[in-house]
């Protein structure tokens, strides 16, 4: 007895299905969190993903960051250095490693930043400055456009290039502040207000090109989140790169993943505008041909219908009316005719199925039909008789001592007390016994046993 009965476990799982199976519930039980540390054994193969260890004093952990994550990053990391880390839990499943799988990466420094970003951002969301409620509808085809950022930055190049391509028509007011520094906050909050009051364009671009967290802060500022909830105008933002996320994206009513973004988000393409007059062009066109063909049709048929209300052509439909009518006049008649003919031919027919000679060569055919299968269920039920009485024969012949002697055998009795023997030790020597065959019998003695 094996001190455990494998039959008694429920399943057996393989390597892969374990590892698996683990992979899926750490991925489904942790959610994408913040992890600081030092980064140890750096690896970076062609494939452009990223792989290391994150340590502290005490313990390490397996990481790696794949291309289309790490290839916003603005820094290469090193062994040594300090970050802070968004990465969710999952096992790789080859090795049955352990392992994070960063999302985000920052040099430890931002981790205060990142600290305060995460309040204010609960908070204002908490007061509802996020609400979709609040969010106003963007103009579809704006005739002035506004950007706050700075006029010698990148980002308005990026706006105006995108511009000049897709929508040339709209005139672009340029609102110029600082969007990098301590006094940037405020001159983005002027910049707004002053935007609002002046009134002057249809809709508002917050923007600035690319850089660390602490580069974007203004715009994490608290009274520039609400200098942009309190704006009458529709708000845009197209604040550093597709990974960045700063409190105005959430505050405004679209959040555009750059500058470039934004500017196209708010413009119809001039070349989409075009094709579409040229469609409503096409169509115009074609529902003119279209009406001015319905009205010569109407026009042909008007004048078809003057023809028709002429009196000679009244007194020829008439004519022709009045044939029609003796027409079928003539056809009524003999369609009337044929029908009574038609119904007394059913009812002659009828009769004669009512007669007294019809039912009896009916009955007499019965009366046939009924001695013919009386006659057959007779012959057959002699013929049945007839096998069962032969097989019956057969079965009592198979059973019948006669029957075993024709096939050779023999029954052997002791003359003294007609005793059938079965054993050679039921005789002893000098004992006279019968032997009945097919044909007579013989007598013996028993000469030896």
């Amino acid at each position: 007895m094996t001190p455990f009965d494998i039959s008694d476990s429920q399943e057996i799982y393989t390597v892969s299905r374990l590892n698996r199976e683990v992979r899926f519930l750490l991925e489904g039980n942790f959610p994408a969190m913040w992890v600081e540390g030092e980064i140890s054994n750096f690896a970076a193969p062609h494939s452009g993903h990223w792989y290391f260890s994150l340590k502290d004093a005490n313990a390490q952990v397996r990481c790696a960051m794949f291309r289309p994550q790490n290839r916003h990053l603005g820094f290469l990391p090193k062994d040594g250095m300090q970050v802070l880390m968004k990465a969710r839990v999952s096992l790789y499943e080859g090795r049955g490693d352990f392992q994070l799988l960063a999302e985000h990466l920052e040099e430890a420094g931002e981790g205060k930043l990142r600290q305060e970003f995460e309040a204010l951002k609960k908070r204002l969301a908490a007061e509802g400055l996020f609400a979709p409620d609040h969010k106003k509808k963007l103009p579809l085809f704006p005739s002035k456009i506004g950007v706050i950022t700075s006029p010698t930055g990148a980002a308005i190049r990026d706006i105006l290039s995108v511009l000049k391509r897709r929508y040339p028509c709209a005139a672009v007011i340029i609102y110029p502040t600082l969007v990098q520094g301590d006094l940037a906050a405020e001159n983005i909050v002027r910049a707004i207000n002053i935007a609002n009051q002046r009134n002057e364009c249809d809709v508002l671009i917050l923007a600035r090109g690319g850089g660390s967290l602490e580069d974007l802060w203004p715009f994490n500022e608290e009274k520039v989140a609400y200098a942009i909830y309190r704006s009458t105008l529709p708000t845009i933002s197209g604040i550093g790169h597709e990974v960045d996320f700063t409190i105005a994206d959430f505050v405004v009513d679209l959040r555009a993943p750059t500058p470039s973004a934004a500017a196209e988000l708010i413009t119809p393409d001039k070349n989409e505008l075009l094709e579409t007059l040229n469609q409503h062009k096409r169509n115009f066109l074609r529902r003119i041909k279209q009406q001015l063909q319905q009205l010569q049709q109407q026009l042909s048929w008007i004048q078809k219908h003057l023809q028709q209300q002429h009196p000679k052509r009244k007194l020829a439909e008439r004519a022709q009316q009045l044939d029609l009518f003796e027409l079928t006049l003539v056809r009524l008649q003999t369609q009337f005719l044929n029908d009574h003919h038609a119904k007394l031919h059913t009812l002659s027919a009828k009769l004669l199925g009512l007669t007294p000679n019809h039912h009896i060569r009916d009955i007499q055919h019965r009366l046939s039909l009924y001695q013919q299968h009386l006659q057959n269920n007779m012959t057959s039920a002699i013929q049945q008789t007839q096998q069962r009485f032969a097989n019956l024969a057969a079965t009592l012949d198979a059973l019948s001592p006669l029957g075993t002697l024709k096939r050779g055998f023999a029954i052997v009795t002791l003359e003294k007390n007609q005793h059938i023997l079965q054993r050679a030790s039921e005789a002893k020597t000098g004992d006279k016994v019968k032997v009945q065959l097919m044909e007579g019998s013989l007598h013996c003695r028993v000469e030896e046993t």
